[in-house]
């Protein structure tokens, strides 16, 4: 079982993009997922009564810090990934769901006001390691990136990261129509039409090697299925 935070104090970072991406192809790998949502714009909730059912994936709403901690250890056997999306603001859900993670991952458009709803995120993961010596795996997630065209607001932002040692993901979140489509059409990237999504090949390829990135940063031995299936063969031995 591992938990995956993803937070920005500032709205619009792509947070719930991301969030959605990593749920729905680890949930497709065979993985068990929840996703917790804390977002009080409840887009990840939308989505999902407009999807029906996801194979392997289940969302829980009007998630709180006081019921965060429950949701977790309750389901703690039925579930390989638990990943909380969290408001686009500061609040106590924030130290909540951080000091729950296993790594914390926090998304970062090519601007200055990302950037610094990015710091104060690690602020506060450089004050738990400093002065409670509590250290938490982190990684910034660059987002909403133009395929064609780096920007001098993204060079910033990678030269201020780079300054300051933070760890930055391989992948950008590419700038695909495909991401924005999901929240309107329901189901996954799989279940989209090619005919009528651009590039929805290129956001496949995206999103898998965005998985695969968190994968290895963040690894569950087998998914829930698979070591249920173990169990009742060991049993029946």
């Amino acid at each position: 079982m591992a938990v995956i935070t993803f937070a920005n104090t500032k709205g619009g970072a792509g947070k719930t993009t991301a969030v959605l991406l990593l749920a729905t192809e680890l949930a497709r790998k065979g993985y068990r997922v929840a996703i917790l949502d804390a977002d009080p714009q409840h887009w990840i909730t939308r989505w999902h009564e407009i999807s029906g059912d996801v194979p392997n994936l289940e969302v829980i709403d009007f998630v709180t810090s006081a019921s965060l901690p429950l949701h977790i250890s309750e389901n703690s056997e039925a579930i390989d990934y638990f990943i909380i999306d969290l408001p686009g603001a500061r609040n106590p859900l924030l130290a909540t769901a951080i000091g729950l993670s296993d790594h914390v991952l926090i998304p970062i458009q090519g601007c200055a006001m990302d950037a610094r709803g990015g710091a104060q995120v690690l602020e506060l993961l450089q004050y738990l390691d400093e002065k409670a010596g509590i250290k938490i795996a982190h990684s910034v997630v660059l987002t909403r990136v133009n395929s064609m065209v780096t920007t001098r607001a993204l060079q910033l932002v990678k030269s201020l990261l780079s300054q300051r040692n933070v760890p930055v993901l391989d992948t950008a979140i590419i700038e695909r129509s495909a991401f924005r489509d999901i929240f309107d059409c329901g189901g996954t990237l799989h279940s989209m039409d090619p005919a009528r999504v651009s590039n929805l090949d290129r956001a496949r390829e995206n999103a898998l090697c965005f998985v695969e990135e968190i994968m290895r940063k963040v690894p569950v031995r087998l998914p829930a299925a698979a070591r249920l299936a173990g169990l009742l063969m060991r049993d029946a031995a």
